[in-house]
């Protein structure tokens, strides 16, 4: 047995200065606004929902916009896009609630999806492309249409600068309505993160519009597509995109693989034996003259 222990004094209470910010006298305050502002800036945005609805002076701190901006750039890792047209907090709602552009129109061709992330446009000049080997071209000289024939890539002007979300979907053949048609199509979908809010894009008015196609009429080992913003195309983080061999996936398999920078992303699927892809371009406008807030590149097999 143990030795029983020889009680010498009774217990007290400790008085030691370390613990007396803890007493009523003390002129520490639990309610530090600065203070929790810091604290704030480590939660995620589920952990900041629940510390706001533990009282009214929590909520009024938590809802300050400066906390959720900085929650947003974090979690999605962009830099700082400047002014914003709405709160951080609707911004973040729309990055994170789980929401893609499927679930607001042709529900019924939806199959799947998977986020990839999010990067920016500091410019507004983007390149479309299909084809990931270096090095990337701006064939100037050509209209969209011939672009788009020769080379399978095009240049877009006048694109929403700020941060954009990044989803790769795969929904049903979009040329029949048959159940029982197993052909699928492979869209790389971005949108600028205000596209949801948007009062043109939540009442129908925006709409896709095709800028134009590429038929590749021979065997094609792989659907790609990517999207670049021409300001940063001889970037260091872009040259990684282009490395294919750090991220497309072997040989035989078949799982669709992404790549996202700063300022580009792109997608990559391998494919079994086939006669060929076909790719169309779309590109959604904020109004008729407006900006480009959404692009898709959506690839079909022949």
């Amino acid at each position: 047995m143990g030795k029983r222990m020889r009680r010498t004094r009774p217990l007290c209470s400790c008085v030691s200065p370390r613990l007396k910010f803890l007493t009523p006298h003390s002129i520490f305050s639990w309610y530090e606004e600065d203070l929790w502002t810091e604290i704030a800036k480590f939660l995620d945005g589920r952990s900041l929902v629940m510390l706001a609805s533990t009282s009214k002076w929590f909520h009024r701190i938590i809802m300050e916009d400066i906390i959720w901006k900085h929650a947003c750039l974090r979690d999605l890792q962009v830099p700082d896009p400047g002014k914003v047209a709405f709160k951080w907090i609707n911004l973040y709602a729309a990055a994170f609630n789980g929401c893609h552009s499927y679930k607001f129109r042709q529900q019924d061709k939806h199959i799947d999806w998977m986020r990839i992330g999010a990067f920016s446009f500091d410019s507004q000049n983007a390149l479309l492309t299909e084809n990931l080997i270096p090095p990337l071209k701006v064939l100037k000289e050509k209209t969209t249409e011939k672009m788009l024939e020769s080379n399978g890539c095009c240049v877009v002007r006048n694109v929403k600068s700020g941060i954009w979300i990044a989803d790769l979907q795969l929904v049903r053949c979009p040329v029949c309505d048959l159940n029982t048609c197993d052909g699928t199509m492979q869209v790389l979908d971005a949108r600028h993160i205000e596209l949801f809010l948007s009062e043109g894009y939540q009442d129908g008015s925006w709409d896709y519009e095709l800028l134009g196609s590429h038929n590749e009429k021979k065997q094609a080992n792989g659907a790609s597509a990517g999207i670049f913003d021409i300001k940063h195309l001889k970037d260091h983080s872009t040259s990684a995109v282009l490395d294919l061999k750090s991220w497309v996936g072997k040989p035989n398999d078949w799982q669709p693989k992404a790549m996202i920078t700063s300022y580009a992303v792109a997608v990559n699927t391998n494919l079994q034996e086939n006669e060929g892809l076909h790719v169309k371009f779309h590109v959604m406008k904020s109004g008729k003259n407006g900006e480009i807030v959404s692009i898709r590149m959506s690839e079909q097999l022949q």
